[in-house]
């Protein structure tokens, strides 16, 4: 039977999972791809398509025996190509990894005539290229140049920025030039963002509570935000369509908005996952709490924000994932390339709506939550849209689970018209 159009599709892992990212260089079918943590088992890197058509889900599974997977993410340019972090004990002491991967030939494209069989029989990804650099310490993760040809990455490993150069089908890595991280204490990158913007030339990373941008072309620091968060930030991403604009999340349960040419405050600031804590801890009528709320509350008293997102095609569409193990799709237009709504033609316009029209460009359209998802019950670690379908992102939390969402059709309609 055919689900509804806008009901969630959801799919469970064996292992837990908290790695996520949409096929970059697929740009026909909808595809994601997770990798799993399991200490007892080996680990897997599943090949999630959603048929739009019949609202369900076909999965490939492929071996990643190296260690658990911490961070996942596919080429721009071939699709049959990805790394991953991944943890590996040496002389006794845990190295988080990193490796080129490519998946073998008949299962690149995700097709398959009986996917139950790809869990019982899994192939196993075929090394390309180690990323490591034992000098440099454990790797949070690596990034691919955005648009690019494939050969270029960047990994962030401790307080060190590697760009790489792949060579030889991506067989050989070179290092083409580093920036150290300096000053006090053990400074260690948490995560970072390669900039779509200015000719793929800047990064932005994150280490404890800063955020700091870099010029790749010297590897010198442009920008440092100091105490972009009151805690740990967790995750960055850039607008798709304004060049200096930069969201971030954090331990503090916050999510902010940069313009990085004035970095004194945010353009914006998001407290909607801490909005809940507060609702919850002070209702009588709503019992249930997740295992990860229990633990966040009592340890921290207070909600992480683990993942944020913005729409690739629709800059106002914002998606952000968090240890309440709920997913908020926001609509933050007055910060968006379009704050006052469509261009219209004012040949299409009669008079008294161009009467209309120039009232409403006063002032921008208001900001606002969306949707909240709520078919998690545990930490959502990751949160990311398809590549192929603007309108469609997947959602992953700790304990394994997948669920696949839409925007909502009027909002989507109301965007569109």
């Amino acid at each position: 039977m055919k689900m509804e159009d806008d009901a969630p599709v959801i799919y469970g892992l064996e292992f837990q999972a908290r790695a996520l990212t949409a096929q970059t260089a697929e740009t026909d079918a909808i595809r994601f791809l997770v990798g799993t943590q399991s200490l007892k088992f080996d680990n897997q890197i599943h090949i999630i398509d959603f048929d739009d058509e019949n609202n369900m889900i076909n999965k490939s599974v492929l071996l990643h025996d190296a260690g658990e997977i911490w961070h996942i993410s596919g080429s721009p340019a071939d699709k049959a190509v990805l790394t991953t972090c991944y943890s590996k004990t040496s002389e006794s002491r845990v190295l988080t990894c990193a490796a080129v991967w490519r998946m073998p030939p008949e299962w690149e494209s995700g097709n398959h005539e009986s996917p139950d069989d790809s869990s019982n029989n899994p192939q196993t990804l075929e090394l390309l290229c180690h990323l490591d650099n034992t000098a440099h310490g454990s790797v949070a993760c690596v990034l691919w140049e955005p648009m690019g040809d494939g050969k270029r990455l960047i990994s962030l490993a401790e307080n060190h920025v590697l760009l790489w150069d792949l060579q030889e089908s991506s067989t050989k890595a070179k290092i083409s030039s580093t920036a150290t991280l300096e000053g006090k204490g053990q400074l260690k990158f948490t995560t970072g963002k390669w900039s779509p913007h200015h000719n793929s030339t800047q990064l932005a990373t994150a280490n404890d509570t800063a955020i700091r941008g870099w010029d790749l072309r010297s590897m010198s620091q442009i920008y440092c935000i100091e105490n972009a968060h009151g805690q740990l930030v967790r995750d960055l991403d850039f607008n798709p369509n304004k060049q200096y604009y930069l969201a971030s999340c954090g331990d503090d349960c916050k999510v902010k908005f940069w313009d990085v040419r004035h970095i004194n405050e945010p353009v914006k600031c998001l407290e909607e996952h801490s909005h809940w804590l507060d609702k919850e801890i002070h209702s009588n009528t709503h019992h249930h709490c997740t295992r990860s709320l229990k633990m966040c509350t009592y340890t921290t008293g207070q909600i992480l924000v683990w993942s944020v997102r913005y729409n690739h095609s629709h800059d106002q569409l914002l998606l952000t994932g968090s240890s309440d193990s709920r997913v908020i799709l926001s609509n933050m237009v007055s910060i968006s390339s379009e704050p006052f709504g469509h261009l219209v033609d004012d040949d299409d316009l009669s008079d008294n709506e161009e009467s209309q029209q120039e009232d409403k460009g006063k002032e921008p359209l208001q900001d606002s939550i969306i949707a909240t998802y709520e078919e998690h019950e545990d930490s959502v670690y990751a949160v990311e849209w398809s590549v192929a379908d603007p309108w469609l992102f997947a959602s992953l939390s700790y304990d394994g689970r997948l669920v696949i969402n839409r925007v909502p059709r009027a909002l989507k309609y109301r965007i569109l018209l």
